[in-house]
């Protein structure tokens, strides 16, 4: 067993509380990941000091030259990725593949923004005066708080705290208790790069940290990605001390299948967007709204997909679909299966636990289909964040899309269809700050901004060049000459 610390001011340390916690792999609670400080409010107080002394020598180093040290990060977590990987599938759960794809992501993170330092561009603007020179610049905010979720436990530290770092600001990173390590092997790697102790600290823990955080009237900037009940307190303790805010939370995200479509192909994109990582994605696909004619062929091929998915510990070879990240997470998707089925639903495949052999000491549930579900059922409304797909019917597109657009989430929707009218249509009107065209809801790529409508995101965009504006204050210089 490993006991891993916080990151204060360059130095790993343990809470002040002295207290910790444990963290299993969720596919065997028999195996224990390792311990981690549970910290305190004071805890956060000393990294805000740390941040707080180090960001004026890092936002005076030359923006290029702090885009070296996350392309050396970036190095260095290449070099390691396979061993990241495996780390990331024993906290998170998450199929080895998956977690490749994942570190991937989070090295091409480190080298787009590292990029990034020499295109923090400005402005020059003609002035309507004699001899006056306008221009903008960005400057840094000052500290910044990133709290990340458990489901992306590097990409989503990755995509906050590169963007905040490259812009010049010190960043004090909360991970999710439920996956701590990854986010602790960034670090590592990032201090082993070069960056300068105290620009980047890691305080773990759970509700006490992350809130002290959120309040803290030093901290200029709160990145906050999870639940929308969490991100609705965030915004409202910022909102009240007028610290900027970036939230993404949560979708009920769509794909709609057109008679037009290739079925089988639109089966697949369905399997892939609602079982991937275990449903567990903000992106994840939970409905599939199908044009009536179709609908019992579609469900046909979805549901003989979803049963010759492979369940099962992440890091066997051949495995489709892992664990959700603990019990209680299992319980409640198997509860709103079963609450969907009182409501009317049909399960077509799934919906249960899976507990024998080797399955029973971790937290699986069968990929799940479910049909006959109405719009109006909680099953089509609220987020269930596990390996679910409800399938609905409608008329035709316009059908279609009213069902879509008629949830109060707003990040991802698909459409699958031959019809270039009706992928067109779709991109205009679907609200969804992602969509996709006969791809999975799922698949977004980082040099692009990311971002939903709605209840989904509140506050800039993250990832690609959008991303600086959030961690940037924008001057505007009058100068005559």
């Amino acid at each position: 067993m490993s006991a891993y610390q916080n990151l204060i001011a360059g130095q790993w340390a343990p809470s002040a509380t002295g207290r910790t916690f444990e963290n299993r792999n969720p596919a065997d609670v028999d195996d224990l990941v390792g311990t981690f400080p549970e910290s305190s409010a004071d805890d956060v107080a000393a990294a805000v000091v740390a941040a707080r002394a180090a960001q004026p020598a890092w936002a005076a180093m030359p923006a290029p030259k702090r885009g070296d040290v996350l392309y050396r990060a970036a190095n260095l977590l290449e070099a390691r990725a396979d061993a990241v990987a495996r780390e990331m599938t024993r906290e998170e759960g998450k199929t080895l593949p998956e977690a490749k794809g994942e570190v991937g992501r989070a090295i091409n993170i480190l080298r787009y923004y590292g990029g990034e330092g020499a295109r923090l561009y400005g402005r020059v603007i003609p002035s309507e005066r004699d001899r006056v020179f306008m221009h903008t610049l960005r400057t840094p905010l000052g500290v910044i708080g990133a709290i990340t979720p458990w489901n992306f436990p590097i990409a989503i530290p990755a995509w906050k705290s590169c963007p905040a770092l490259i812009s010049g600001n010190a960043v004090v990173l909360k991970p999710s208790e439920l996956a701590p390590l990854c986010a602790t092997r960034l670090a590592e790697i990032l201090v082993e790069a070069g960056l300068p102790a105290g620009v980047l600290n890691v305080v773990h823990g759970s509700g006490e940290a992350g809130s002290a955080l959120v309040a803290h009237e030093q901290v200029r900037a709160i990145s906050f990605t999870g639940s929308e009940a969490t991100g609705s307190k965030v915004a409202d303790v910022c909102g009240k001390r007028r610290a900027r805010v970036q939230l993404e939370m949560g979708g009920k995200n769509p794909t709609i299948v057109l008679a037009d479509a290739d079925l089988d192909e639109a089966a697949g994109i369905v399997l892939n967007a609602a079982f991937g990582s275990t449903g567990q994605r903000c992106t994840a696909t939970s409905r599939a709204i199908v044009e009536r004619s179709v609908a019992d062929a579609f469900s046909e091929k979805l549901v003989t997909k979803a049963k010759a998915m492979k369940v099962g510990p992440g890091l066997e070879a051949g495995i489709d679909v892992g664990p959700s990240i603990n019990a209680a997470h299992a319980d409640r998707v198997v509860t709103e299966v079963a609450a969907a089925a009182g409501a009317g639903a049909q399960v077509l495949a799934g919906g249960t636990r899976l507990t024998d052999g080797a399955l029973g000491r971790g937290h699986f549930v069968a990929p799940t289909v479910l049909g006959g579900v109405t719009p109006t059922m909680t099953i089509a409304q609220e987020e269930v964040f596990g390996p679910v797909a409800a399938v609905l019917s409608a008329d035709d597109f316009e059908h279609a899309l009213a069902i879509a657009n008629d949830v109060r989430f707003g990040l991802s929707a698909t459409i699958c269809t031959r019809s270039l009218s009706h992928a067109l249509q779709f991109a205009q009107r679907i609200e969804a700050g992602l969509v996709m065209v006969n791809l999975p809801s799922a698949g977004v790529e980082y040099q692009v901004a990311f971002g939903g409508s709605k209840a989904s995101s509140l506050g800039p965009r993250e990832q690609g060049p959008e991303a600086i504006d959030f961690y940037t204050t924008l001057k505007t210089v009058y100068m005559k000459y």
